[in-house]
């Protein structure tokens, strides 16, 4: 290859990645736009001062006149923006060695498939959010009802927090973590760009080995405070440098200590208010 054609494969690779990696910021300034935009919304409705000295976000809570269809769709625009928010830095690699493998194929079908797989990829964590609503909701009713039972979220909340900090020291989440770093790229073959179902399954496998790896992070996220910019930038930043950072397994243990602490906090705060 001529040092010319190395120079305009070069400036091509260049000009991808640029094209690429605006797009990708596109999509997440617009995804933390929408999350702030709804949080303002929570915010301006207030929440429900509940038994044990904490407050039911109006995340959780049905406004008066509210169809369940109407409730779940304000709920699925609420989890979506904030998974797009969390995630997104960590798929964003992910996508871009899947189009750098596609090199081979024209532009269009590389965009095609990591547009379908980035959209398999939230759909599974949509799909989850339709299994949390229900049971949210339920909780919160319940909790509503029952002082006795909301004067126990607090503890519930902080006993969550710290077992996913001790989470973060096990040899499982070693075992997921090193999954997620090393996953292997072979549906990004170029052969494959122009397959939907490929793209779609490749989208799919991610989303569950993220889940399986950062599940025990979101569980902070959803007991801490589903709605809370600030544990939503902490497990994003934690979930971020544990997936990306050199010394991956490091930080993921000094993530489980600071989760440890966290939760241990929580639960003294929670005994002191029962006091």
């Amino acid at each position: 290859m001529s040092t010319a054609t190395k120079r305009a494969v070069a400036a091509d690779a260049g000009g991808g990645r640029r094209v690429f990696g605006a797009a990708l910021v596109a999509v997440w300034a617009a995804a933390i736009w929408a999350t702030l935009a709804q949080h303002a919304s929570m915010d301006a409705m207030g929440g429900m001062p509940m038994a044990g000295g904490w407050t039911l976000s109006a995340g959780w809570l049905r406004p008066c006149g509210w169809q369940a269809g109407r409730a779940f769709a304000a709920f699925a625009g609420m989890w979506g923006a904030m998974t797009v928010t969390m995630m997104l830095p960590v798929l964003a690699p992910v996508l871009w060695r899947c189009r750098q493998r596609l090199g081979a194929a024209d532009d269009a079908r590389a965009a095609w498939f990591v547009a379908v797989a980035g959209t398999a990829y939230f759909s599974v964590w949509m799909a989850l959010g339709a299994l949390v609503f229900p049971v949210g909701t339920a909780w919160a009713a319940a909790a509503a009802r029952l002082p006795a039972l909301a004067a126990t979220v607090p503890f519930a909340a902080g006993a969550i927090v710290l077992g996913a900090g001790v989470l973060q020291f096990s040899g499982w989440k070693a075992r997921r973590l090193a999954c997620c770093r090393h996953a292997p790229d072979d549906a990004c073959a170029p052969r494959a760009a122009a397959r939907a179902a490929v793209a779609w399954r490749y989208g799919v496998r991610t989303a569950l080995r993220c889940g399986a790896c950062c599940g025990n992070l979101m569980a902070v996220a959803l007991a801490a405070g589903m709605m809370d910019l600030r544990v939503m930038a902490v497990v994003t930043v934690a979930v971020a440098a544990e997936r990306l950072a050199p010394a991956g397994v490091r930080v993921a243990r000094i993530v489980g200590g600071v989760a440890i602490g966290a939760g241990a906090a929580m639960i003294a705060w929670a005994a002191a208010g029962l006091a």
